[in-house]
């Protein structure tokens, strides 16, 4: 796989080149700002972009900018956004410009070079991976919304997990119950937020631009192309 990343610390530049080359990948090309970046991806055409969220030259929002611009012109490259901290915002703003592909994860998951090398498989793959920390930073977030407030402690566990990317079958593992009950929980989830069941990454971005979206009179949220589905517990 062709990967190109864009990262300001040298360090992990480096180290990120260094593990996805051992683990047979191409770094095409490592850029330590985003200046070069569009001019980058028409000479390598990567199947994976890892960016950073804060960049030269304000640190502020450069990456996370860069990255839903890629995701607004097509399916390629993938993108990978990696972060020191949970940024709502552009945790937000990532989730909104896609369905599908892309991975929003805290730097310290890298450490953990197994999970990090799956995350960086499945976004290239066309799946979703979320940081399980991002996730519930948003799900607080919203819980002053009514529709959050109709939910069981288990259905706000099962809409967690969902939103992390778990299918049906590792929600069970997790939370040791049977599939049928998770999906019971699924159903109503849906139904209480208002939502339509759908498969897959498709119904994770539904749930989670539902929760991010400004409080509306109810109206169902977009429904983006369905990525491919996950099929393990998520990033831990």
């Amino acid at each position: 796989m062709r990967i190109l990343i864009c990262e300001d610390s040298v360090l992990l530049r480096e180290g990120l080149a260094r593990l996805l080359a051992d683990a047979g990948h191409d770094v095409v090309a490592q850029l330590p700002d985003a200046t070069a970046l569009e001019a980058a991806i028409a000479a390598h055409d990567p199947h994976l972009a890892v960016l950073d969220v804060r960049m030269p030259p304000t640190r502020t929002d450069e990456g996370i900018l860069a990255a839903i611009g890629i995701r607004a012109r097509g399916d390629r490259p993938r993108v990978l956004v990696l972060s020191q901290y949970v940024e709502e915002r552009y945790a937000a703003d990532l989730i909104a410009s896609g369905p599908a592909g892309f991975g929003y994860l805290l730097k310290d998951r890298v450490a953990d070079v197994a999970d990090f090398l799956q995350a960086v498989q499945q976004v290239a793959d066309g799946g979703t991976v979320l940081d399980p920390e991002v996730v519930s930073q948003l799900l607080t977030r919203r819980r002053r919304d009514g529709r959050m407030e109709r939910l069981t402690p288990r259905e706000r566990q099962v809409l967690a997990l969902m939103a992390e990317g778990a299918a049906n079958q590792a929600i069970a593992g997790r939370l040791f119950i049977s599939e049928g009950s998770v999906e019971k929980h699924i159903s109503a989830v849906f139904q209480k937020l208002e939502l339509e069941p759908e498969a897959g990454n498709r119904r994770v971005l539904a749930v989670l631009a539902h929760l991010d979206a400004p409080e509306t009179s109810g109206a169902h949220p977009h429904h983006p192309a369905p990525g491919a589905p996950r099929t393990d517990g998520g990033i831990r």
